[in-house]
């Protein structure tokens, strides 16, 4: 199983960093202690045919980056694009209800000159036992006015990789998984 933490700076690039300490479940910043985060919200992923295949948390950071943790099984060995999209709405059949990215004024992709989007993830290389972990901060998500707004926000995978310049969504292919954000 590959685990990794990735950064998507405002500037745009990709940092691996260590791996951080446990999770903390109370949405209270005072009580973020040692590990450095707190989980702000949390969506359920389900697959197309609803099965749940795992968890994704958006975590808020004492520096006020956020923190996205995927904790996927029973996806299909790849590499797949992994995005925040604007509406909390997994109902539609390919999960095209979720609407598109959480974009902000932001372009997608890192090779973008105003980018990326809030909601662009690194692409998630699955390996043949289907597990998906990933660990992302992401300097440019407001959680309240971006996952918490009157339409929420929902977590999508692609059944492929993210070219990270294609507009408007990086051509990664249909939707395969979503989730919908709850608070934590």
């Amino acid at each position: 199983m590959f685990r990794s933490i990735l950064t998507a700076a405002s500037i745009g690039a990709l940092t691996a960093l260590p791996v951080m300490a446990e999770q903390h479940s109370n949405g209270d910043m005072a009580e973020i202690g040692d590990s450095g985060f707190v989980t702000a919200a949390r969506a359920e992923v389900s697959d197309r045919e609803g099965n749940s295949i795992g968890t994704v948390t958006i975590n808020r950071t004492l520096s006020g980056t956020s923190l996205v943790i995927v904790a996927l099984n029973g996806v299909p060995e790849g590499a797949h694009g992994i995005h925040l999209h604007e509406t909390g709405d997994c109902s539609a059949d390919d999960f095209t209800s979720a609407g598109g990215h959480i974009a902000g004024e932001a372009e997608h992709g890192v090779f973008a000159e105003n980018g990326p989007h809030p909601g662009d993830l690194p692409n998630a290389t699955v390996g043949s036992d289907g597990a998906m972990t990933v660990e992302a901060f992401n300097a440019r998500l407001d959680i309240e006015s971006m996952v918490f707004d009157d339409d929420g926000a929902a977590f999508i995978v692609h059944a492929g990789p993210d070219d990270y310049i294609t507009q408007s969504a990086g051509d990664a292919g249909e939707r395969i998984a979503c989730g919908v954000f709850e608070p934590a």
